[in-house]
């Protein structure tokens, strides 16, 4: 830990430091001297040297130094409590190294074991585009039930997985585009939807707390070595209060090197108004400190307006938003921010009537309202956002996404979606979110390289130009910008003297490497107040 006094000041000297929003483009930093948790100067080597003349210094060898990176929507609670126990493949484009990580870890855990890959990577990723088959995951590992998940899109198991589930048995339960079939009527090892996923994640286990406290500080450090400092968790589906206990302990136990502010969902249909109404009489028990914070209500609201991945035929139903209008009101009375999902221009109209009715009686402005995903949201619904000072956080899924929403949408709204240049011109807050550990790769490097590029991994799409972000407006959105929905933009997501010293040394420079090496990018040394989340060892560590 790095505390006391200028004469126990750490400095980073010999770098290129972007202190972040609001510095002018062509002011960067050569040295910056933290101590205590906080930022105290940033300047020149030599005048830290001078200042500070008996602190601790590390050599940045030219490294580029960025604020610590927020994620502004991942489902890092429910990933973590499982990540000691998969694979991840987000940062693989080799099906040889995916189909050798399965085989070292069936030869790690001993024979009968699963071996799971579920979700955070996508077939586009892939040279090639590449998905295993069940012969593939048979080879790879024949004594071991193996399962592996394409994000939410399909899964593939292999003949043990086939045969621990039942799947055979359980085929007919299941609807006939949840489990493909061979000429014989055996099912091949593909699934499709909720039940089939659940049916082996079931079969996989439930972890232990140990299990899930040892996951999630493997996840931390995992989220640290790319930068990241911190995360707004959205709650979401099965995410009830018990979910949290891991988070918790380490949070109490001070081994929480991240910070995580945390949505709680409603978790059964029918049942949201009471469920909301529990979170927001206990919001902040035990859970709220620099670290560790509840914060809001999100991002399951209601499940009858919960338009998912905005590719199948949805409607908000008249019952279910008079009971959005009753929550909203219930939340804003509370005084705390709401986090919504919401891809389809009419679902966010419909939310927005609810706010809008909410507002007259109890003023939103001021209360960090937000949508999570907006693909599709319209010029006048982006107006309207902003009158009652909505933001949005806004994921790369179609970085993954482009063929499946090409096929139900057609290709022209792929050129505007989403509509980034209406959004940063309306002047609306704006963040940035991977929508992990499911869903979406947990690599913020990918979003950044999705927003600035605008490319889909298969190349099917290519967001027009005018909806492109440059470098420093996305970094940007991904550290001060997503500070914002935790009212926290005045002490975090900039490198300010005062400001928490949460930050990453990258292992190339952001600005300047090549557009499409982006996602390869890393850190070798992050700090989050006071504490060293990861070191790579290639800059020295504070001692």
């Amino acid at each position: 830990m790095m505390t006391g006094d200028e004469s126990a000041t750490t400095l980073l000297t010999g770098g290129k430091i972007w202190a972040g929003a609001g510095t002018p483009a062509d002011q960067r930093h050569e040295a910056i001297a933290v101590s205590d948790g906080r930022v105290q100067a940033l300047g020149t080597t030599r005048e830290l040297r001078d200042r500070f003349a008996g602190a601790t210094e590390i050599d940045l060898a030219g490294h580029t130094v960025v604020p610590g990176l927020i994620d502004g929507h991942n489902h890092a609670t429910r990933g973590g409590a499982t990540w000691a126990w998969e694979l991840h493949w987000a940062g693989l484009t080799s099906k040889d190294a995916a189909l050798d990580s399965i085989r070292q870890a069936a030869a790690r855990v001993g024979r009968g074991r699963w071996v799971t890959a579920i979700g955070g990577w996508h077939q586009t990723q892939f040279t090639d585009t590449w998905l295993p088959t069940r012969a593939e995951l048979d080879t790879a590992a024949p004594d071991n039930p193996v399962y592996v998940q394409s994000l939410y899109e399909v899964g593939i198991a292999n003949s043990a997985a086939i045969d621990a589930v039942g799947l055979r048995e359980e085929a007919d339960r299941l609807s006939a585009a949840a489990v493909e079939r061979d000429s014989t009527g055996a099912p091949t090892g593909v699934v499709q939807g909720l039940p089939a996923f659940n049916l082996f994640l079931a079969a996989v286990g439930t972890p232990s707390l140990d299990d899930e406290v040892a996951g999630t500080r493997a996840m931390v450090h995992d989220y640290a070595a790319l930068g990241l400092t911190g995360v707004c968790d959205p709650g979401g589906f099965g995410m009830s209060r018990d979910r949290y206990a891991a988070v918790r302990q380490l949070q109490r136990s001070g081994d929480l090197d991240m910070r995580m502010r945390l949505f709680g969902s409603a978790t059964t249909p029918g049942d949201e108004v009471r469920q909301v109404n529990g979170w927001l009489a206990g919001l902040h028990d035990d859970v709220d400190d620099d670290w560790l914070r509840m914060i809001g209500i999100g991002e399951v609201v209601h499940f009858g307006c919960h338009d998912f991945e905005g590719l199948d035929d949805f409607e908000i139903t008249d019952a279910s938003r008079d009971t959005l209008q009753q929550i909203s009101g219930a939340v804003a009375a509370h005084g705390v921010p709401m986090h919504i999902h919401a891809v389809m221009d009419d679902s966010i109209g419909i939310i927005l009537d609810c706010w809008e009715a909410v507002d007259r009686v109890t003023p939103i402005g001021d209360l960090r309202f937000s949508f999570a995903h907006v693909d599709r949201i319209s010029p006048r619904n982006i107006a309207r956002a902003k009158a009652l000072g909505v933001g949005v956080v806004i994921d790369a899924r179609l970085a993954f996404r482009s063929a499946a929403s090409q096929a139900v949408w057609g290709m022209e709204p792929l050129h505007t979606a989403p509509p980034l240049h209406d959004i940063v011109s309306a002047g609306l807050p704006l963040g940035v979110g991977s929508d992990a550990t499911r869903a979406s790769s947990h690599n913020p490097w990918l979003s950044s390289w999705w927003f600035i590029a605008g490319r889909s991994l298969d190349g099917t799409s290519q967001r027009d130009g005018i909806h492109l972000l440059d470098r420093e407006r996305t970094l940007t959105a991904q550290t001060l910008g997503n500070a914002w929905f935790s009212f926290e933009e005045d002490r975090r997501g900039a490198l300010r003297p005062g400001w928490w010293s949460d930050l990453a040394v990258l292992s190339d420079d952001y600005f300047t490497m090549p557009e499409d090496d982006i996602r390869g990018l890393h850190s070798e040394l992050t700090l989050v107040g006071d504490r060293i989340a990861f070191s790579s060892g290639e800059v020295t560590d504070p001692v």
